[in-house]
């Protein structure tokens, strides 16, 4: 296990963990979205996609383990970089002073991450455990969304935090790449075909489901 230990605490190491547990994390907002895209399909669709995945059984609890794993890596990854880096340099560059490409999405990762992390606390509560509202039916899944976007305090929650979702989705997707080796320096470090692609495909059905269901 020295080897373990050894790959954690170098940088290198917390980078692929991050990139790794990021793709995880990446592939389930696919399927996620996938599988809530059947609200425009009706009741009845949504309420039988719910009751299918209750139906898995462990198979449901080892997901949600795999997700819970790589959620805590991924921040626990991601505090310790910033902490190291900042360590090491505890004063800003100056503006015009770097050469790496910065977007409004890698200048928002760390704290669109907080929000996203206090979002995935919430959106649990609100549907999985209806810690939030307890009155919500246990199978009518199709119901509790709507009447749960009709607050419009939880539905603008939902659509900030959709929108940072979506800035996360397009660093992340690509800095991931980048980490694991499968997406080389370029010439024009903007174009970043496949991190679009990935933040539009989520972003926009997910927002229309939201303005949908009030």
């Amino acid at each position: 296990m020295n080897w373990v230990r050894a790959f954690w605490r170098s940088q290198v190491g917390k980078k692929v963990v991050m990139a790794v547990t990021g793709l995880i994390g990446v592939g389930f907002v696919i399927g996620h979205m996938l599988g809530n895209l059947q609200m425009f399909q009706g009741p009845e669709k949504m309420n039988h996609y719910a009751a299918l995945l209750k139906s898995l059984g462990g198979l449901l609890w080892l997901a949600r383990l795999i997700l819970l794993a790589a959620v805590v890596l991924h921040v626990t990854a991601a505090f310790q970089l910033s902490r190291d880096r900042l360590a090491a340099r505890p004063v800003g560059y100056r503006r015009g002073g770097q050469r790496e490409v910065s977007t409004l999405a890698s200048r928002t990762i760390r704290w669109g991450g907080v929000l996203l992390l206090v979002f995935i606390v919430f959106h649990i509560m609100h549907f999985t455990t209806r810690t939030i509202f307890p009155s919500y039916s246990e199978t009518d899944v199709y119901d509790n969304v709507v009447r749960g976007f009709r607050n419009p305090i939880v539905s603008g929650f939902y659509i900030v935090s959709m929108v940072f979702l979506g800035l996360h989705l397009y660093h992340g997707a690509w800095s991931s790449l980048r980490s694991l080796g499968a997406a080389p320096p370029s010439a024009n470090p903007l174009r970043r075909h496949a991190a679009t692609a990935i933040t539009a495909g989520h972003s926009v059905p997910s927002c229309n489901a939201t303005a949908a269901s009030e």
